[in-house]
């Protein structure tokens, strides 16, 4: 992924897009430290620190890389790692020959540690450089000094700490409401062209076959009409149970349409994939859905072909779907192995919705 990707790529994946964004945060703060920290390097030159200065250039020079990296190889340096171990011996080592003058750059030092590191790191770190501050202000600095630093310090720290946790909180959960169905859980069509292209990436390095499962329910229509859109909804949400109850882990459901579900199967032949959809369609249609609703379903079956794209691969399983509803539905049908674009959906879209069942 690309951190400087158009905004129209971006949008196209929320977990791509806050990868981007993040990257750009990191890209950004590697940056403005550079340009903070390269004038300092004659500065202390020219007081005679050889030894601060040559710690400050191994400094600009990692900004340099990880700048350098993401930018044109899209290569995070080292993950950031060299960035905290540079900042506490510069900070400290500053601060134990330049006194209150080095103590002023630990703060800005141990609040980016939050935005370049996972968090349990970033705190391990800062826990590390408060500790590093507060021996060397005990022997630098007055005792009533040494209290104002050390707490002082260790107040940011926290405080930086909470609000990096509130944003990954808040991070984790627009990730979720952007990549999955609010009413059944499913994951959402956001995610669909990436987790299908991941899967033929594997078919095509490591000749690892998957398939997918296309499952429609069978005249859902006539459950809003007759019992209301709530019911309807009632029997998304119990029919999205159902289906997890007989998956792996590894395995991924998606709703991708109003009673359109779709299931990606990793390490799965077509065969084992057919033998799950006549499962789950058994599943759906033995026992009623609220009391009295009975629900059945049709499927279909498509094994991903090698030299594929993610859309033929679908629209080969969805051509199957139209047969299975075409022949009577309550049925799986599999895919052939090649795309029949004759045999399109949209060429009988007049009669699909002419049917009442649909």
């Amino acid at each position: 992924m690309n951190p400087f990707a158009s905004s129209d790529t971006l949008a196209t994946n929320p977990t791509l897009a806050v990868l981007g964004f993040k990257r750009q945060l990191v890209y950004h703060l590697h940056f403005w430290s550079f340009i903070a920290v390269a004038p300092l390097v004659m500065v202390q030159w020219n007081h005679d620190n050889y030894l601060l200065s040559a710690l400050l250039i191994l400094f600009c020079i990692n900004a340099l890389l990880v700048i350098a990296l993401l930018r044109f190889r899209n290569v995070y340096f080292l993950k950031g790692r060299l960035f905290p171990l540079l900042a506490v011996i510069c900070a400290a080592y500053s601060t134990t020959i330049n006194g209150h003058a080095g103590l002023y750059w630990a703060y800005p030092a141990a609040t980016a540690l939050f935005f370049l590191l996972p968090l349990r790191e970033a705190a391990v770190c800062n826990i590390l450089f408060v500790t590093v501050m507060a021996v060397v202000s005990f022997l630098q600095f007055p005792e009533a000094d040494f209290w104002r630093i050390t707490f002082s310090l260790g107040l940011t720290c926290l405080f930086a700490m909470i609000f990096a946790w509130l944003v990954g909180r808040l991070h984790e959960e627009l990730t979720r409401l952007a990549t999955t169905d609010p009413l059944t859980g499913c994951l959402n069509r956001s995610q669909l062209a990436d987790i299908l292209n991941g899967q033929i990436q594997m078919r095509e390095r490591y000749e690892r076959v998957s398939s997918l499962i296309l499952l429609d329910l069978d005249y859902f229509k006539t459950i809003n009409d007759q019992w209301g859109h709530l019911a309807g909804d009632t029997v998304l949400t119990e029919l999205s149970v159902r289906m997890r109850r007989r998956l792996r882990e590894s395995d991924q459901l998606f709703r991708i349409g109003g009673e359109e579900f779709m299931l990606v199967l990793p390490e799965t032949r077509q065969r084992d994939a057919d033998t799950l959809a006549q499962e789950l369609l058994t599943c759906i249609s033995a026992r009623p859905f609220l009391d009295d609703i009975s629900v059945t379903a049709s499927a279909s079956v498509a094994e991903v072909v090698k030299g594929e794209t993610w859309s033929v691969w679908l629209n080969r399983a969805d051509q199957a779907l139209y047969l299975a509803k075409s022949r009577g539905r309550n049925q799986v049908v599999s895919a052939p192995r090649t795309l029949d674009v004759s045999a399109r959906r949209d060429d009988d879209n007049t009669a699909m919705v002419a049917d009442s069942g649909h």
